[in-house]
């Protein structure tokens, strides 16, 4: 079992020199010897052994089945792997190397360096990215360039969302603070609240009955969180914000009047993740191993979230959740580097396993029909999902650091008919943020034979492939 160190993140800046780093450059390598993690589920040791080949499976039929040797390629129309160029068909095939200039390429467009810590979260909207780390900064950057940024009475910003003019910013204190950009100057935030807001706190330390038992045999008013908020989420509508905190519990705030409507004990250690999604479904993952479902009822004025399935149970810690846009796939991330996938029709069934890194599963994003998962490994895996199916399009490398936290945007320049393509953020405990552009086009490995065939063909002047028979296919291979 993972838990997480208590121990105070410390500062590792190195003074306020902010540099834009293009592709060709190098980035400074951390000391990670000297790293004092904070999470339930890091580990600083990176082996440089070879990955296996990626493992993905199609829906298992019995409703909330879950078989964990079900290995990746069961199916896959995508046989070759990255990680084994030896059995990759390009590597075997006779015929001349392809030109792949007309391939999708998912590549480094930059990075973004700013030597004052550890990134721990990020978010992004339209052109603004915000990062968050644990020098009590949150920065803002703009077209790959710093923009603007805010500073925070605590440090170490572990999750940022955004709704609207707001942003949410949960902290290594317990506490949710609230920031708005100025309508007249973009580059200005100022911060506008807290969460409990100083009212409530007071009028709920009135009562006796509002304090509960928190660790150590302290007592804490129910509406404020006891230990460090570790995520955010907001419902379909964004009117209700989840946070989930390593006390055990995740606690439902209304947004319109920043009340804390109810707090669910719903974990037997730390909270890592929630992620609330379509018809009242709300996700948690904890370090205690389990993955629970819980649906939100609204009798009357007030809301209310029953358990309704326990999803997963296991020895090591869940590390991060995610949903796709449609709500129709739960990802699930761990600290054994596996990523399990649950598919929901009228109910949730186990689909599968991703395994595709070597160390802790650390951060999960989805857009459009991509998942990306970062890892302590310093590798983000991009797969796409094609019905029941998963296929690993690439590694994205060149984080010197574990990979801490992911944000997705639509790249609206680059995508074109038949190929959407993302730009990918990635922030990482080398104190840098890397962004990616990514493609959900893949090369069909069939395809590409062909291709390859039919243009040796057309330079060695040779005839029409024969089939074992002898006879001719017009020049097409099945």
């Amino acid at each position: 079992m993972f838990y997480k160190d208590n121990s105070t993140m410390r500062d590792d800046g190195a003074g306020d020199c902010t540099k834009f780093v293009d592709t060709g450059s190098s980035i400074p390598r951390s000391k990670f010897s000297n790293i004092m993690h904070s999470d339930p589920n890091m580990s600083s040791t990176v082996h440089d052994d070879d990955f296996s080949i990626r493992n993905s499976s199609a829906s298992a039929v019995t409703p909330g089945f879950f078989d964990p040797n079900r290995l990746s390629c069961e199916g896959s129309p995508m046989t070759m792997s990255p990680w084994n160029n030896s059995s990759s068909p390009f590597t075997k095939s006779p015929w001349i190397p392809f030109d792949d200039t007309n391939i999708p390429q998912n590549g480094l467009i930059g990075s973004l360096v700013r030597e004052e810590g550890h990134i721990y979260s990020l978010a992004a909207k339209k052109d603004l990215l915000y990062t968050g780390s644990d020098s009590k900064n949150i920065r803002v950057w703009k077209n790959l360039k710093e923009f603007s940024g805010f500073k925070s009475s605590s440090g170490l910003v572990k999750a940022i969302i955004i709704s609207g003019e707001k942003i949410f910013t949960g902290h290594q204190d317990g506490k949710i603070r609230v920031w708005k950009v100025s309508p007249k100057n973009a580059s200005i935030h100022k911060r506008s609240g807290t969460l409990p807001t100083l009212k409530d706190i007071f009028k709920s330390s009135i009562k006796p009955s509002n304090y509960v038992q928190v660790r150590n045999h302290r007592t804490s008013l129910w509406i404020k969180h006891s230990d460090a908020v570790s995520c955010l989420s907001f419902n379909e509508d964004q009117t209700l914000l989840y946070s989930a905190s390593w006390d055990r519990t995740f606690k439902v705030w209304r947004i319109s009047d920043s009340k804390c409507l109810e707090s669910i004990s719903a974990h037997d250690d730390a909270v890592n993740s929630v992620v609330a999604t379509t018809e009242g479904m709300v996700f948690t993952g904890s370090a205690d191993g389990t993955v629970k479902v819980w649906k939100r009822e609204q009798p009357g004025k007030t809301t209310k979230h029953s358990i309704v399935q326990t999803l997963l149970k296991q020895e090591c810690a869940v590390t991060a959740l995610a949903v796709n846009t449609s709500g129709t796939v739960l990802y699930c991330g761990s600290s054994d580097g596996v990523v399990n996938f649950w598919e929901r029709e009228k109910q949730l069934s186990h689909g599968g396993v991703l395994k595709g890194h070597k160390l802790a599963v650390l951060c999960l994003s989805a857009a459009g029909n991509l998942v990306f998962s970062g890892s302590a490994d310093k590798t983000i895996c991009v797969w796409r999902r094609d019905g029941n199916i998963h296929t690993c399009l690439s590694v994205l490398t060149g984080h010197t650091g574990p990979v801490k936290c992911l944000a997705v945007e639509e790249d609206r320049e680059q995508s074109k008919p038949g190929d959407q393509r993302w730009v990918v953020y990635s922030g990482s405990l080398d104190k840098s943020v890397k962004v990616w552009s990514v493609s959900e086009l893949a090369p069909d490995v069939n395809q590409v034979a062909m291709m390859q065939q039919q243009q040796y063909m057309m330079n060695h002047d040779v005839g029409e492939p024969a089939t074992s028979d002898g006879s001719s296919r017009g020049g097409r291979i099945r």
